[in-house]
């Protein structure tokens, strides 16, 4: 006898799993069927649970209704599902005629209440295949599952083996399910639709014919997309023999599934319309929030855990559901394992869309708390034991003395996007605050504060022991690009003392499944090609190292460079981008500094005005006031629009391209960005952060474009390499690093023991921090160390000392923050060198200023790559730890700026048309090209045309300022210059101009 190879086996075998964890298999047919085709509800399991766990509300509404209540129970049901939504009704049942009818009963937290027990057994799920759900057409759905008769899921199944794939299965619900029935009806009835077959699962919440969304529904397969394979069983059997188990469903249905309201808006801003959304968790979601509760459960508070999520993942979401519930964890005595859970974040959205989240899981207000006012509002909610605290890194910092005090509690703190910034000072600037008892000032200091005991090194060493990990705060940090302390302060260790994730959701998996986009696939890069020429008679000796840097950047600030690279970008705009994502798509400019990005806003715009270009706008985003030619330009000045309004007013149809200068880099999320322009080096996380801009996925958004005038496909594939898939610590920083630095610095001898000794007695002395005398001792002890540095080092010396003291200090720092360490002599230097690198002197070392000195002669971009830079599959990338090296500076060699400009100019320099060429050429050429001018040559002497050349001849050089200001500068303040380049320029022109007759 064969196997049975066919769909209905394949239905068959997950009927049967599902009927042993507990599922009643249900057969509608007869009257049951038609009742179900008008109503979409089951009403004889319906009934059956009302009566075996509400007796009472029955016999009251059978009283009021007679022989008729079933069917008027039915249609009031009805009315509330299309009012409220199918999950809102399961939660929290309905009201009629004064008798509350609950619907389903979750699982009770613990067995005390044996009635609340009893009518959670009493839940009826049911499993029925080959569902006719219409009386206007004979489809059937393969599967569908309800509780105590309301549908919850419907499934279409497809089996391989009989070439039908879950492809087959979206496209029937695409094609073959009106939306307009009853069962189909958004959030009405079912609030889940899978599409499943052997191998994959997705899902929708909404049927919308050809316009459905789905989403995959997949573990995930050694990184990518799709589903390991399970011994003696289908990839996709974890969908029927773990997440649609009972207790599973029941809860997603109370602690995961919420209608997400979200605002569409015009070009203005302004709402038109609000859209809702049934939220159901994609599985990496559902996996890792309970994963975290689970271990949580066991271990309490005081562990750490790193969420590596991709861009893309649904971070948003997940934090939502993982602060719900470890607000409402509780240990195995009913006690809550947190106080309070404190969410920093930077987005905008979170908070509302917390509240609105819990306010339908919980169905009361209250629990979440934004601080949005000061630290004494921070200070407050903690004490009060507020359940969910949303703050901001920059909200959090100054926690003032006179709040008081209150009893140490045990804190969940989820950090958003997760980096070193907040890893660092700014987390121990938290450790600081919830594990003291008192209040002190939070950002600035480390966890090191006074404490009430009367010795200043008793008091440092209980500080010592509090700056790593508290045993009553769990941090739960998510991060797409975690760098290596963040893998080592929030990461898991491995036996064999390396780190990883705690939970992951790679990149490569999320491309794969579409949720982003593969920015790396339409990679083009230019290579800047130019020439520069010496415009001073000298020829100094200049530190080779930096002369090269300075002359890059003078390169790089031309007005000819901007401009030529402004052309470029608008005309791709207008030609390529611009009719991406149905018309609608955006581009953003990165450029390398803000005064960059305010010469290439006036780049752009004079560009744009010159050519009459009505259909592009721009808008650009820096921090500050740029001072540039004597002018001042702020971020809002340039716009005119405020800050907080750029990211709506670049959203809308009015603006199509964004200049930054770091600001939204990161956290920015634009689906409409397309396509990226890159003027600034990119490397490490920094790229990865940047270029994934772009990723965000939209309706109509097939592909992104990335335009790179400075960095190497190699460079950029490295970076994003190690972020693909898991992302580990290779090994963990060693603490005797700060041994090896020890040493290093006590044998300079800038300090004596006595000095350090004395500084730190000062920092910990009671006393110093109530009189400002103590700062007068303090600089007294210091001003020796300065001293023997600026006297008794040699200049490399200098540099080698303050580099290793530099490296002491941060990596003590961090070391802190990662587990317990102490010792005194260490800590001591940390207080000593911490103050001594402050008053050191600073040293420019050699400065150069080379943008007067040389001219821009040639240039030209030139394409150096197009095509896709490509991903390996590695299984995971490592990260390592910096080591202890060596610190210092070697002095720089020296070089003729000549030889410099020689070796630029080899290196970057081609063979160039006329058309390349600036300066004096540039202005023939200008003049060769004009009409009028032509003509006058041609039917004039020389001298005749040598008036009319030298009428506009001042013409020809305002219009060229910008492409090289130093050298037309010369010629507007230089008359005897201008007199001089006129008369050369002239015999060229003319016996030219001749010619051209």
């Amino acid at each position: 006898m064969s196997i049975d190879k066919s769909e209905t086996g394949f239905e068959e075998n997950i009927e049967r799993a599902l009927m042993a964890s507990g599922f009643q298999q249900r057969t509608l047919k007869g009257p049951a069927l038609a009742k179900f085709q008008k109503w979409a509800i089951d009403q004889e399991v319906l009934f059956t649970f009302l009566e075996a766990t509400q007796p009472k509300a029955l016999e009251r509404l059978q009283k009021v209704y007679k022989d008729d209540y079933e069917s008027k129970i039915i249609e009031r049901l009805d009315k509330e599902l299309k009012r409220r939504g199918i999950i809102d009704c399961l939660r929290h049942g309905i009201k009629d005629y004064g008798a509350t009818l609950k619907l389903a009963y979750n699982k009770p937290p613990t067995e005390m209440n044996q009635t609340l027990v009893e009518n959670y057994e009493n839940n009826i799920f049911t499993v029925s295949r080959q569902v006719y759900y219409s009386k206007s057409n004979r489809n059937s759905i393969d599967m569908m599952i309800s509780l105590n008769g309301l549908p919850l899921i419907v499934m279409e199944l497809k089996n391989q083996l009989t070439n039908q794939t879950v492809e087959h299965s979206i496209r029937q619900f695409k094609k073959d399910r009106d939306p307009r029935e009853p069962l189909f009806r958004f959030k009405e009835r079912a609030a889940v639709f899978f599409a499943v077959d052997t191998d994959e699962v997705y899902m929708t919440t909404q049927l919308n014919g050809d316009n459905t969304f789905f989403l995959p529904f997949n573990k995930g397969n050694n990184g990518g997309k799709g589903n390991p394979p399970v011994e003696e069983d289908y990839r996709t059997s974890y969908l029927w023999q773990e997440v649609l188990q009972p207790d599973s469903l029941l809860d997603i249905l109370f602690r995961f599934l919420y209608v997400e309201k979200k605002s569409i808006r015009d070009s203005n801003g302004d709402i038109i319309d609000e859209k809702e959304v049934v939220i159901f968790p994609r599985y990496h979601q559902l996996d890792a929030v309970r994963k975290i509760e689970a271990d949580v459960k066991v271990h309490q508070a005081g562990r750490n855990y790193l969420i590596q999520h991709s861009a893309g993942s649904g971070k948003t979401n997940s934090i939502s559901w993982l602060s719900h519930r470890l607000a409402k964890t509780h240990d195995d005595d009913d006690n809550p394992v947190f106080d309070s859970i404190i969410v920093i974040t930077d987005r905008r959205v979170l908070d509302k869309q917390l509240q609105n989240a819990i306010y339908q899981l919980e169905h009361k207000a209250g629990m979440v708390e934004k601080i949005d006012e000061d630290s004494d509002q921070l200070a407050k909610a903690i004490r009060n034991k507020t359940k969910i605290i949303v703050t901001t890194l920059q909200k959090f910092p100054f926690i003032l003395d006179k709040v008081g005090e209150f009893n140490r509690g045990t804190y969940g703190i989820i950090i958003d996007e997760a980096h070193s910034s907040q890893g660092g000072k700014a987390s121990s600037a938290m450790t600081a605050l919830l594990s003291n008892k008192t209040l002190e000032e939070a950002y600035e200091q480390s966890a090191m504060e006074e404490e009430a005991a009367t010795d200043a090194e008793e008091r440092m060493i209980e500080a010592i022991a509090k700056s790593g990990d508290q045993s009553n705060i769990s941090f739960f940090a998510f991060t797409a690009t975690p760098k290596p302390k963040t893998v080592e302060r929030f990461g898991t260790q491995r036996p064999n003392g390396t780190f990883e994730p705690f939970h992951l959701y790679s990149m490569r998996q999320a491309i794969e499944e579409g949720f982003i986009h593969d920015v790396l696939r339409n990679y083009v890069t230019y290579k800047t090609f130019y020439k520069i020429e010496k415009s001073i008679s000298e020829d100094p000796e200049v530190a080779k190292g930096k002369a090269s840097k300075q002359i890059a950047r003078f390169v790089s600030l031309h007005p000819h460079n901007i401009a030529q690279k402004a052309e470029v970008m608008v005309e791709h705009f207008r030609n390529v981008t611009r009719h991406k994502i149905n018309g609608r798509a955006k581009s953003m400019v990165v450029t390398s500094s803000r005064l960059h990005a305010v010469r290439y806003k006036l780049a752009f715009d004079k560009y744009l005005k010159t050519k009459g270009y009505t259909d592009l706008q721009t808008l650009v985003a820096f921090s500050g006031t740029v001072e540039d030619f004597g002018e001042s330009y702020t971020e809002a000045d340039m716009n005119k629009i405020s800050e907080n309004e750029l990211p709506d007013k670049f959203h809308s149809d009015d603006y199509q391209v964004l200049i930054v200068a770091e600001k939204y880099q990161t956290g920015f999320d634009e689906p409409l960005l397309h396509t990226m322009y890159v003027d600034k080096p990119l490397d490490g996380i920094k790229a990865v952060q940047t270029l994934s801009r772009l990723n965000r996925t939209c309706r109509g958004k097939d592909d992104t474009f990335v335009l790179d005038f400075v960095n190497n496909p190699e460079t950029i594939q490295a970076a994003f390499q190690t972020y693909y898939e898991v992302t580990g610590l290779g090994e963990a920083t060693d603490p005797n690093i700060l041994y090896d630095l020890q040493n290093e610095l006590d044998a300079m001898q800038v300090y004596t023991n006595e000095e350090v000794d004395t500084i730190a007695n000062l920092e910990y002395s009671e006393q110093s921090a109530k009189s400002a005398h103590f700062q007068g001792k303090l600089n007294a002890t210091l001003d020796p160390g300065v001293e023997r540095y600026k006297q008794e080092l040699e200049d490399e010396a200098q540099e080698l000392f303050k580099a290793a003291a530099v490296k002491f200090v941060r990596t003590y720092a961090f070391i802190l923050q990662i587990g317990p360490f102490s010792d005194l002599d260490l800590h001591k230097r940390f207080i000593y060198l911490s103050s001594l690198l402050k008053k050191l002197p600073k040293k420019s070392g050699d400065p150069v200023y080379i943008s007067d000195d040389v001219a821009l002669e040639y240039y030209r971009n030139e394409k150096a790559f197009d095509g896709s830079i490509s991903l390996d599959s590695t299984g995971g990338e490592n990260l390592y730890p910096t080591q202890h090296g060596g610190a210092g500076r070697v002095e720089e060699e020296k070089e003729r700026l000549s030889s410099i400009i020689d070796r630029l100019n080899e290196r970057f320099g081609t063979d160039f048309t006329e058309a390349d060429k600036l300066s004096r050429d540039q202005i023939i050429e200008d003049m060769k090209a004009d009409e009028e001018l032509v003509q006058k040559a041609q039917s004039n002497t020389k001298d005749n045309f040598k008036f009319s050349f030298q009428r506009v001849f001042m013409d020809f050089v305002i219009n060229r300022m910008q492409s090289n200001e130093t050298f037309f500068m010369k010629i507007l303040e230089n008359p005897d210059f201008k007199n001089y380049l006129m008369e050369d320029v002239l015999d060229e022109v003319y016996t030219d101009l001749r010619k051209a007759d």
